[in-house]
């Protein structure tokens, strides 16, 4: 007793006294109240723990920027090299796809081939384990390795989604370092660094699923034939390949027991060094060894690349860390940054690793505007609930809610395994969630104030427990099923599926579990705390704008049930004219999260090789750097890296242009997309190049869930390169046509240059050639022919003989030199035609049939209303037999969202009914309550018009939050009214009840829609996903606060003074 005798200075009752003194429970929620305030001090005791929950799950909760809406997907890359773009997809891509149709869970399958290179990236239903995804895949790839050209392995990429490549470093050499030897650093010294040093030690980091390198050169052995001396010694080339392989190789040769020792028998023979490749006999003429060195040079050369990197103008090596599957983005870029400053020990003098991108940077940003918002909603909820109830200790005990329910729901979301991003965490509204909390303590201090008043004096603490439990009570029944109402309102969200599910999934979840928090502690906390804090005189003074406010509030209710007619036609009126308004409001998925850095996509004519391509992207990076101030740093890749993640040609590059804090700008004031504006007028005045906009995430997730890197794609799909490329280019004039139409492109399938060589197959038999031969001739002489490895340590070094760079000319090709079998020498040019012919460049296919893209970005209009144009548009032209249309990219996600939408808003508004019935028992009464859902969509509406914002998966979230809240205060101002008919007629209860209601009615809305306040001006990284709907609520509380207030108390009077009427004349 003593505990709660210190608390209380009035009166030193005994515990029975309180007992007696509360009114017998009914109910659950009874019973639980009245436990809360009899034992208020176990009530504290439970928050502690609750609080010590909240902070440990606080600890464990993954932290992400968006959340990942990567398919589950798993990519097949095969590298061949010397097979052109048709090969490729004749004897690579088309025996893979085969072999995986019928996959069980199989959704679709993509394909690119092109010179040298084949990707097939199979995609699975969402849900499906991709480690038994990759298990079958494994099995049907080992039973089409049968029907694929010999040295050809197929491999898996990582296990890794669009947001993988969380972290991104270049290495480079400082202005003089030099190396052991005195020389400075090459290209070729860097890769090997980044290959031995620093990729083995960053693949352990736990998370990282595979660590890429591009650019530089790798070390190669190259032995380069001396064609005219082999000649002259007619030894043919074929025997320097079998010398060269069959003196690289150890063999140990089992062992012998000897004096009882075992003695372990070896026999070295691996060539080491540059010396023991030039000794190695190739052959034997009049009892002479002819070594290599005699019949050609040995020296160390690079590989032929397929792609570069290049930072801030210079070529570089770049090194990308790739998250597994799964893992939380910013712990693996910590831990890998963390690991980076370690390797940076190990590395030789002068070598430094400079990170050019972390994913961390932008999920602290996001996280930072998502707790500006949530600190500053707070903040305003506090100030309004104290303004409101005018006593600080009830104000306070309301704003103790908000940090208790969300720890709450993070503790939730750390067991439910959802992170907190932008998303997730973009729809908490502490005015929401507090509402319940008003209601009651609203409640409380009005009875409490009441009492004290009727007795004259301070209440015993019997008596203040009694009043606070009616209080309670009171509002027990309205507040559980307004509460009950949100949440039900929020659960059609768990219908959506594919992107829209990954992206508002998480979203749904947190606001559920913080409203089950509210809930919970709505009926315990609340009224303890109340029933222990609140002591001592209670002044229900109003505040005088109170009551200035409910003496007009009153005079204007008078005034419109004179006016009942007109009043709610013009509430009619204004249903249609927003009705209309609606259709004037464009749509897209999702407003786009800006990164605050920009993707840049250099293309160029398809025959730029990759040296010339990597010229000009360093002549763009430096005038880009030289012309905008704004910019911290450009890297960019060209061509494939060595995991093919993403396959480039060499004409295009991939660059990432990250800019300076605001405040460093030369005119802070400019908006992103001036300066993007700004920057594609400068990049058009750059001959040879053309360039696409993006953000670097948002290229990879458009690319990855559809295969287009735009807005939008129109697909061809049919079996004739040459007919599909037509129909492309028609189809991109009209698109042309179209309003807001930017960036329209045709995929480039054609355009590759090709050196072919034609071999004449009856000149060739007639010197006993083979076609075979010469293929092989010319291969090994022109792509070179890898004869093994070089191993030195962990290290190894490809090994291959071609023939040098000033003999691979398309000359020197012609007069080839080849032996024939009868000893003589004839020239290439002999029996093959070698000439230059235009070839195609690569091939898509998708689900197994060959198709053409046109992308094209939608700027200036809604993404919805310019494809309802483009279709009308395209499906007045035929198209021939075997051709066919489709449509991809990010409209896709918005059609299937609004189709699923169409199907769950009516359920919860469906639901919402059902709930209203129960508790009124009465169709009038329910419909009464639900028509606060249209006004609220109203004023929601017209807040989208008058700030022109489309319409977007996330306006449609706040949509449904409000019709929640629309009802909320309806519902608990009718049940008031009805409790006051019990005692008072029809006019008096409905005008009292309203009046009565008039503070928890105001509050509850400036609660809620203050709350919004920050979200919807907010400007920080992410602000664009949380300002639709931040937006549409507030609009809709201010309408439907106005509906609340005025029409509903006028109809219920009307109604039910007509049916007194009624009675009367019946009775």
């Amino acid at each position: 007793m003593s505990i709660n005798d210190s608390l209380d200075n009035d009166s030193p009752d005994s515990k029975l006294d309180v007992d007696s003194a509360l009114p017998k429970p009914e109910g659950l929620f009874d019973r639980l109240i009245q436990f809360s305030i009899k034992n208020a001090i176990w009530v504290m005791l439970f928050i502690v723990a609750w609080i010590g929950v909240g902070i440990y799950g606080y600890q464990k909760l993954p932290i992400d920027a968006v959340p990942d809406i990567t398919n589950t997907q798993v990519q097949i890359n095969t590298q061949a090299t010397g097979f052109t773009s048709l090969e490729v997809e004749q004897r690579i891509t088309y025996p893979i796809e085969n072999a995986m149709a019928g996959l069980p869970k199989l959704e679709q399958t993509r394909s690119i081939s092109r010179y040298g290179l084949s990707q097939v990236t199979i995609i699975f239903k969402d849900g499906t384990d991709i480690y038994w995804a990759r298990q079958q895949i494994n099995q049907r790839l080992q039973e089409a390795q049968a029907e694929l050209p010999e040295s050809i392995a197929p491999t898996m990429s990582p296990v890794s989604t669009g947001l993988g490549e969380i972290y991104q470093w270049v290495i480079k050499a400082e202005l003089n370092a030099k190396k052991p030897d005195g020389t400075p650093y090459t290209a070729m010294d860097l890769r090997e660094i980044q290959d031995w040093i620093v990729r083995p030690q960053l693949q352990r980091v736990a998370g990282v699923a595979e660590v890429n390198s591009i650019g530089g050169f790798n070390k190669t052995y190259v032995v380069t034939p001396d064609l005219n001396r082999l000649q002259q010694l007619q030894i043919p080339l074929s025997d320097l390949q079998t010398a060269l392989t069959e003196n690289n190789e150890n063999r140990g040769a089992g062992f012998i027991e000897s004096n009882g020792q075992q003695l372990t028998v070896r026999v070295p023979g691996t060539l080491n060094s540059i010396e023991d490749i030039q000794n190695v006999s190739v052959s034997n003429k009049n009892g002479y060894p002819i070594r290599v060195a005699d019949v050609a040079t040995v020296s160390i050369g690079h590989d032929l690349r397929t792609g570069g990197a290049t930072y801030n103008g210079e070529e570089t090596v770049l090194g990308i860390a790739m998250m597994m599957m799964g893992e939380n983005s910013r712990t693996v870029a910590k831990a890998v940054d963390a690991k980076v400053k370690e390797v940076q020990q190990s590395l030789p003098k002068g070598i430094v690793i400079e990170t050019v991108y972390d994913r961390t940077d932008l999920v602290e940003r996001a996280i930072a505007t998502v707790q500006k918002n949530l600190v500053e909603g707070a903040i305003l909820v506090i100030v309004i609930l104290f303004l409101f109830l005018g006593n600080f200790r009830a104000a306070l005990i309301v704003a103790c809610v908000i940090p208790l329910s969300m720890l709450f729901t993070l503790a939730g979301m750390a067991e439910q395994k959802i992170s907190a991003n932008l998303m997730s965490l973009g729809a908490l509204d502490f005015g929401i969630i507090v509402d319940g909390a008003v209601v009651i303590v609203e409640n409380c201090i009005r009875r409490l104030a009441e009492a004290q008043h009727a007795k004259g004096r301070l209440l015993n603490r019997s008596e203040r427990f009694k009043e606070v439990f009616l209080a309670a009570q009171q509002a027990r029944r309205p507040l559980i099923f307004g509460q009950l109402i949100i949440l039900v309102v929020y659960l059609p969200i768990f219908a959506l599926s594919g992107v829209e599910a990954k992206l508002f999934h998480p979203m749904a979840m947190t606001v559920v579990l913080a409203l089950v928090g509210a809930i919970i502690l709505s009926v315990t906390f609340v009224p303890a705390a109340v029933a222990l804090f609140v002591n001592g005189e209670i002044k229900e003074t109003e505040s005088r704008w109170m009551l200035w406010l409910k003496q007009k509030y009153e005079a204007l209710l008078n005034i419109a049930y004179d006016f009942k007619m007109f009043v709610v036609t013009i509430a009619l009126c204004i249903l249609f004219l927003t009705g209309v308004l609606a259709t004037q409001i464009g749509s897209e998925f999702a407003p786009q999260l800006s990164e605050g850095d920009f993707a840049v996509q250099q293309m160029r004519s398809p025959s730029t090789g990759l040296e010339q391509s990597l010229r000009m992207q360093e002549n763009t990076e430096k005038l880009l750097l030289k012309k905008f101030p704004e910019i911290k740093a450009i890297f960019a890749r060209t061509g494939t890296a060595e995991v093919a993640t993403d396959v480039m040609p060499p004409n295009i590059s991939d660059a990432v242009v990250l800019l300076k804090p605001r405040e460093q700008w030369k005119n802070p004031k400019e908006t992103l997309d001036e300066l993007r504006q700004r920057m594609i007028a400068f990049l058009a005045t750059l001959p040879g190049n053309n360039s696409e906009f993006s953000q670097p995430i948002e290229l990879r997730f458009n690319e990855l869930i559809s295969g287009v890197r735009s807005d939008v794609g129109i697909k061809i799909f049919g079996d004739d390169m040459d007919v599909l490329n037509q129909q492309a280019n028609m189809i991109a004039q009209k698109i042309q046509a179209i309003s807001g139409a930017t960036a329209v492109n045709v995929e480039q399938t054609s355009g590759l240059p090709l050196l072919n060589v034609e071999v004449n197959k009856a000149i060739a038999a007639q010197y006993g050639l083979s076609v075979k031969a010469i293929q092989d001739l010319v291969a090994s002489s022109v792509g070179g022919q890898n004869i093994g490895q070089i191993l030195q340590g962990d290290r190894r070094f490809d090994f291959v003989i071609r023939l040098d760079d000033a003999q691979r000319t398309p000359e020197h090709l012609a007069t080839l030199p080849i032996q024939i079998p009868n000893g003589g020498l004839i020239q290439l040019q002999d029996v093959a035609k070698v000439e230059n012919i235009l070839g195609i460049n690569q091939v898509s296919r998708e689900d197994g049939k060959r198709r053409v893209i046109v992308t094209a970005n939608v700027e200036g209009r809604d993404l919805g209303s310019f494809v309802r144009e483009l279709q009308s548009t395209l499906s007045k032209r035929e198209m021939l037999s075997g051709y066919w249309l489709d449509y991809g990219g990010q409209f896709e996600n918005l059609n299937s969202a609004q189709a699923r939408m169409q199907l769950v808003v009516p359920l919860a508004l469906i639901t919402i009914f059902i709930l209203l019935m129960a508790v009124f028992h009465n169709v009038k009464e329910s419909l009464l309550v639900f028509t606060g859902v249209p006004f609220a969509l109203c004023g929601g509406l017209i807040a989208l018009w008058l700030r022109d914002i489309p319409l977007s998966m996330s306006a449609g979230i706040g949509f449904i939050a409000l019709s929640g809240v629309a009802v909320l205060n309806g519902l608990v101002m009718l049940t008031f009214i009805k409790e006051l008919r019990q005692q008072f007629d029809v006019v008096q209860a409905t005008w009292q009840g309203a009046i009565l209601r008039l503070r928890p009615v105001l509050m509850t809305a400036c609660v809620a829609s203050l709350g919004f306040i920050p979200m919807a001006l907010a400007t920080g990284t992410g602000a664009e996903v949380q300002r639709p709907l931040a937006t549409v609520v507030i609009g809709g509380i201010v309408s439907s606060t106005l509906l609340t207030l005025l029409i509903l108390p006028v109809i219920y009077r009307w109604m039910n003074e007509r049916k007194e009427k009624l009675d009367l004349l019946k009775s």
